[in-house]
């Protein structure tokens, strides 16, 4: 009898603690809707409104001129084949830290993480003490015919490296919580591995894999530091949109800039779109499993 009262005192403690006065919540609600509108709604008006300030003919052919539509097309490529590669590691990186014991688990964890603490201006400058002309592998690459650095390539390189993580720290706590529990119980029926990761282990995983793959797209598309370096900014061929952007507004071609900066805004708000509708998703599913 007594524990009950001990424990409806606490239920009584704990509603008092969370209850707060209507002008606090107001408060708070008023604050976070000022800092929304100030620093995220503005901004996104103000870029479709400088984009369209001279009209929707001097817009469309600032974002179909042959430069912008080739940092377009570059921009796609690189997360077209980014997303893809990250996807697989981290899919089998997630695999490899929450289903084996192995020694040197929580270092292979750090590595994973590395590019959130480097800096991506940092990476490319690697990438170009590692492959430029005069770097440790890139006389012997060019003398192969491959260059990598004011290319292509470097382009695809650096980005892998900066959106690495995102894929692998979606699943890496999903799959550890779920546990090998199902895995050891398909395996004991007979299932092979692969079998057992496309019946069991992918539909328990595929709204956390399908964030994190958002996440890389959205990483791959607007990255800047590590690409500015090792690209060269070569109009035309090495420039992706946010590079195009910022060569635009630095030629005081505002409207031009602004235009192609809509279109990656366009991206962003697709981008939060599917994030939404998957976590929605996500929390039905949860509900109908439990």
């Amino acid at each position: 009898m007594a524990g009950l009262q001990t424990q409806t005192n606490q239920q009584t403690i704990q509603a008092k603690a969370l209850k707060e006065p209507n002008w606090v919540k107001w408060l708070l609600i008023s604050i976070a809707l000022v800092f929304l509108i100030l620093f995220l709604l503005l901004p996104l008006i103000a870029i479709f409104f400088k984009a369209f300030e001279q009209g929707i003919a001097t817009y469309m052919a600032a974002i179909t001129e042959p430069d912008a539509m080739s940092a377009i097309k570059l921009t796609l490529l690189v997360a077209v084949i980014v997303v893809p590669l990250n996807t697989i590691f981290g899919v089998a990186a997630a695999w490899l830290i929450s289903k084996y014991r192995f020694r040197g688990k929580s270092f292979l964890v750090t590595l994973i993480d590395l590019p959130f603490s480097v800096s991506p201006v940092i990476a490319g400058l690697v990438f170009i003490l590692l492959f430029s002309a005069h770097g440790l592998f890139g006389p012997f690459l060019m003398e192969q015919g491959w260059r990598i650095i004011f290319s292509v390539p470097g382009i695809i390189l650096a980005t892998l490296f900066v959106t690495v993580p995102f894929v692998a720290r979606e699943l890496i706590p999903l799959m550890q919580a779920q546990g090998t529990s199902e895995e050891e119980a398909s395996v004991s029926l007979g299932a092979n591995g692969w079998r057992t990761f496309l019946h069991v282990t992918l539909p328990n995983i595929k709204w956390g894999l399908l964030y994190g793959m958002i996440l890389c797209n959205a990483r791959a598309i607007g990255e800047f530091g590590a690409v500015s370096v090792v690209s060269g900014k070569i109009r035309g061929m090495t420039n992706t949109m946010p590079l195009h952007v910022e060569i635009l507004y630095n030629e005081y071609q505002f409207t031009a800039a602004f235009a192609v900066a809509s279109l990656m805004s366009l991206l962003a708000i697709v981008t939060i779109i599917i994030k939404n509708t998957i976590e929605w998703k996500a929390n039905q599913q949860k509900a109908v499993s439990s």
